[in-house]
């Protein structure tokens, strides 16, 4: 690992040369975990014709991953509760580092860089606390630096905001506990919340949903380069109540909650996916892999603009002409351009842009 760290902090150094690029791995648009069908678990690069770049193994099942601003270096996580986060070198295939959450901590399955690269924020559980914290390390050590509040609960998704020096936290609101598996412990108590940090953890900004929706996990998000936000949730209460599972929402503002036609509700069962955003047209898109669908609002209104039917969909991002989808079923599709290739991978819950 010591000659490892040494090379990934080498390739991270001011001046370093040559420095590989994106391009050397094979020009990926997209990363995705998915399963092979012999079992394995990968990383995958996919190019915006939904070609496959590369494939680079993991040592179980992984969520998402945070692509590097600049060089071609991911971080894949693992599935929650997670106890790996694994750098790897998009171009060699090589496993640089791995990042193992300390005691007492686990993953929630995502991170995000800072500007530079040189750091990575890592949601986290501090579940004998039954609080979120958000882990910073050192990606050219592979050492965790500090860690600070997350502003709530089981927080999930984490971005960086277009000016860099803010992030956006999900804190869906579950608390769970390694020892309890899957299991939610607090669902009448719920508090999800957005929380926006400086990067040094300071609270800027918190919004929470009116209380009739306390058990809506905010659960993912989108950030579009002007700072609008999407984001998407999964219901935990009675599934009758057809509840909004999409939200738009800025720094300093009251989040806009958009719920679909109610046969298309009623088809998701309370559960979103995943969500993009397509600023230049309006359009933010979210998927139901429990109802096999996608739909597309426009992001001024909430009108529903168009929907798709997809089997198991769930990871979604955007492209300048629409919206790219993948599936359980090794389907990836262009919903707008409508073209359809089809692998030997099932494809897991998110399509991350690099």
């Amino acid at each position: 690992m010591t000659n490892r760290r040494r090379f990934l902090a080498g390739v991270l150094a001011a001046g370093a040369c040559p420095r590989p690029t994106w391009a050397e791995a094979g020009a990926p648009a997209f990363l995705s975990a998915a399963r092979a069908s012999d079992g394995r678990y990968l990383l995958c690069g996919l190019r915006a014709s939904g070609e496959v770049a590369f494939t680079l193994p993991l040592p179980d099942r992984g969520h998402a991953a945070a692509a590097h601003p600049v060089h071609p270096l991911a971080v894949a996580f693992a599935r929650r509760p997670g106890r790996f986060a694994v750098v790897l070198d998009c171009v060699t295939g090589q496993e640089i580092a791995r990042l193992d959450a300390p005691e007492g901590r686990h993953f929630y399955g995502h991170g995000a860089f800072s500007p530079d690269g040189a750091h990575l924020f890592t949601s986290e559980n501090a579940y004998d606390a039954a609080r979120g914290v958000i882990g910073v390390w050192s990606l050219a050590s592979g050492k965790r630096l500090t860690e600070f509040a997350s502003g709530g609960v089981g927080p999930h998704d984490i971005k960086l905001m277009p000016d860099g020096q803010r992030l956006v936290v999900a804190n869906g609101g579950i608390e769970t506990h390694p020892d309890a598996g899957r299991a939610k412990l607090n669902i009448p108590l719920m508090e999800p919340n957005l929380s926006f940090l400086g990067l040094d953890g300071a609270v800027l900004d918190q919004q929470a949903l009116d209380r009739p929706l306390h058990k809506n996990s905010i659960r993912h998000l989108a950030v579009a380069p002007d700072g609008l936000i999407g984001f998407a949730m999964q219901w935990q209460g009675d599934l009758s109540d057809d509840p909004p599972l999409l939200g738009l929402t800025r720094l300093g503002e009251t989040p806009m909650l958009v719920t679909p036609p109610k046969a298309q509700a009623k088809r998701m069962m309370g559960y979103a996916g995943s969500v993009a955003l397509l600023a230049d047209h309006n359009e933010v898109a979210i998927t139901s892999p429990r109802g096999g669908l996608a739909q597309v609002f426009d992001t001024d209104t909430g009108a529903l603009k168009r929907s798709f039917d997809m089997a198991d969909v769930c990871g979604v991002a955007a492209t300048a002409q629409g919206f790219v989808l993948t599936s359980g079923t090794g389907d990836i599709t262009h919903e707008a351009q409508g073209w359809t290739t089809s692998h030997a991978l099932q494809w897991d819950n998110h399509l991350v842009p690099v």
